[in-house]
């Protein structure tokens, strides 16, 4: 599967917050970002880097 893995920077650290992402919306400041299974994981920040040849996505918070 080519999904990628959300992160989180936290104190300099990328903090993985979500696996096997399959879908991401925002709204506002607010990401919602939903997995494969169904999972789902609301966060307030902005997106940083999306790196598809690493299936990475990396958020700073707000």
């Amino acid at each position: 599967m080519c999904e990628a893995h959300a992160f989180i920077v936290e104190n300099g650290e990328e903090k993985k917050i979500l696996e096997n992402v399959d879908l991401v919306e925002f709204d506002g400041d607010q990401a919602k970002l939903v997995n494969i299974f169904g999972e789902q994981k609301i966060i307030r920040g902005r997106l940083k880097v999306y790196d598809n040849s690493k299936n990475k996505i990396v958020f700073e918070p707000l």
